[in-house]
């Protein structure tokens, strides 16, 4: 199995599945109530747990690849349907939702609650999604422009479209590029400090994943419009590098797009 969840899973109707949700919130309300909004999340997380039955916290999903694996830890489970993620921030922002769809999609759930317990007045928002695992392993790959980094240990691109169909797009881009650093060697190969150049000037030294000899790679989730400018900011990083290239991997629920950007030639 390439994702396992350590709890008993289970799609409950509509109706049902939010009077879990209003019964679990009307805790959460009465904890931030007596005790402030200062805690440590674990503290409000426990204390919910010890007044809602059914609900499960820490609960473990394990996504594995060939000899690959990455934890991650859902926040409360309720009756093996819904995910509740706890929060102790100034305010809820993308990012915070879209770890809570990671879950849902791994999980292969549909309804959660996304809950920020640091805000004085209680934050909280539903986050929800209707694709199914097999849903997202439905897509088209586009080629056109790649060409296959030199290394004697992975074939990219065929590399990460067997990812593709076994765990689905729409993940956290995260896993996908740690992946990828898994198979092409391991952190201690693929992450490197390169020289930021202009001119003959040395400006700075940061931190990239390598796929190739002067190749860095990159997996981003764009529309067209975003792919456009990432390319346009791409191009002006490698100018500024002593790399040959980007491999560019651009993961949509319909399309996985693999270019190669190479650095232009200024004729100096």
């Amino acid at each position: 199995m390439p994702v396992t969840v350590d709890a008993q899973l289970q799609e409950l109707p509509y109706d049902i599945a939010s009077r879990v949700a209003y019964d679990v919130m009307h805790d959460v309300f009465a904890v931030h109530n007596e005790f402030g909004r200062f805690m440590d999340e674990n503290i409000y997380r426990d204390e919910i747990a010890q007044r809602v039955s059914g609900v499960r916290t820490e609960v473990l999903i394990e996504v594995t690849f060939r000899d690959f694996r990455k934890p991650y830890f859902m926040d409360m489970l309720a009756q093996g349907s819904f995910v509740f993620e706890l929060k102790t921030v100034e305010k809820l922002v993308h990012r915070h939702r879209s770890q809570l769809l990671n879950y849902l999609m791994l999980a292969d759930l549909r309804r959660g609650k996304l809950v920020n317990l640091r805000s004085e007045l209680l934050e909280h928002e539903f986050v929800n999604t209707r694709l199914t695992h097999h849903d997202r392993t439905v897509f088209s790959v586009r080629d056109v422009d790649w060409r296959e980094p030199e290394t004697d240990l992975a074939n990219v691109k065929e590399l990460m479209v067997e990812i593709l169909r076994d765990w689905g797009a729409g993940l956290d881009l995260h896993l996908y590029e740690d992946a990828l650093t898994h198979f092409l060697g391991g952190k201690e190969r693929v992450m490197t400090e390169i020289d930021i150049v202009l001119g003959d000037r040395t400006v700075g030294r940061q931190k990239i994943r390598l796929s190739g000899p002067r190749t860095a790679f990159k997996i981003t989730a764009l529309g067209d419009g975003g792919m456009t400018r990432f390319e346009d900011h791409a191009r002006r990083f490698l100018q500024h590098t002593r790399l040959e290239s980007i491999h560019w991997i651009n993961v949509t629920r319909t399309y996985v797009t693999f270019r190669t950007l190479n650095k232009e030639r200024t004729g100096r």
